[in-house]
């Protein structure tokens, strides 16, 4: 059998709210989910699973894994992420090839918005 990615899960104090920014950012469906969690996505579809487990206490510390969004626009990414609830860390990376924002979700998960230079 091979080894398949197939979700990430993310500990959250309200999974609800989370899970409903990263649906609208992502344009991502809930699925089946255990009660009190919310699962964005099926097992089998073509992009992992994103899982919000609910946990009693806030998140202490930067996480060292993140999601990197693929935008079009970095700025119209950046207003809609503000307006779902999430703020700019002012953290910008400019490069050759693109740019990398990092941003933070209403529970303050960082994660990057990157936008490629074709």
């Amino acid at each position: 059998m091979a080894n398949v990615w197939s979700g990430v899960t993310i500990d959250c104090l309200d999974p609800e709210r989370v899970a409903r920014f990263w649906a609208t950012l992502l344009g991502r469906e809930p699925g089946p989910s255990q009660e009190g969690w919310v699962y964005l996505g099926e097992r089998g579809d073509p992009q992992p699973r994103l899982v919000f487990q609910p946990v009693p206490e806030p998140a202490a510390g930067k996480v060292r894994i993140h999601l990197d969004v693929t935008v079009d626009d970095i700025e119209d990414a950046m207003a809609t992420v503000i307006c779902l609830g999430g703020r700019a860390t002012g953290e910008r990376h400019d490069y050759d090839e693109g740019v990398v924002v990092v941003m933070a979700d209403p529970e303050n998960h960082e994660f990057c918005l990157v936008q490629y230079y074709d």
